[in-house]
């Protein structure tokens, strides 16, 4: 019984992202790598040098003229694509936008306890979008909703900045606070000394 060559992608063949070797079509290529005298070959020259360090022939920028190959183990150097893309992602950062509601007339206690799970949310590095709902005719008291957002701004001063100002949306006025930087260690190891 003969094997299928087919990876479990559906019954198709998953196709590699650079060509090697002989699946190279251009007639020229320029080519580099270690140990290698970089400059234009023919086809066949550069797979004839590949072949003779052992190692494979890949078309790494096959949209120039011509295009540019370079003598690796194809093994070794998916595996570092792969790392660097890894590396690539760990480093971007993920925001998480974390929303908190107010009515225009709310109380005193309310605020407090909304402006606590603020500031938590802050300090775990979230965005905060505070928003105002009007509702009916409440609408007449936005000057109560930008006041109360602004007051938040202010008591979250030291933990955030203002990212957009209480603006009117609708029936909603919204603002986003972001995060402050997060100091040094060492500035801090300092100052305890």
């Amino acid at each position: 019984m003969r094997k299928n060559s087919t990876k479990s992608t559906g019954g198709r063949v998953k196709e590699e992202p650079y060509r090697i070797n002989e699946k190279i079509r251009a007639k020229e290529v320029r080519l580099v790598g270690d140990n290698v005298q970089q400059g234009i070959y023919s086809i066949e020259e550069a797979l004839k040098i590949a072949e003779q360090q052992g190692l494979d022939l890949v078309e790494i920028a096959p949209n120039v003229t011509p295009p540019v190959c370079r003598v690796i183990d194809y093994s070794k150097f998916k595996y570092e694509q792969k790392k660097r893309e890894k590396e690539i992602k760990a480093k971007a950062q993920k925001i998480v936008v974390k929303e908190i509601r107010f009515g225009p007339n709310t109380d005193e206690h309310d605020f407090n306890f909304k402006l606590k799970h603020a500031r938590s949310f802050l300090e775990e590095g979230a965005k905060v979008k505070a928003y105002v709902q009007f509702a009916g005719r409440s609408i007449v008291f936005k000057d109560r909703g930008e006041v109360l957002l602004l007051k938040m701004a202010t008591e979250l001063e030291d933990v955030a900045k203002v990212e957009q100002m209480p603006t009117l949306e609708g029936k909603r006025m919204i603002m986003i606070l972001a995060p402050l930087p997060k100091k040094k260690k060492k500035s801090e190891d300092k100052d305890k000394e």
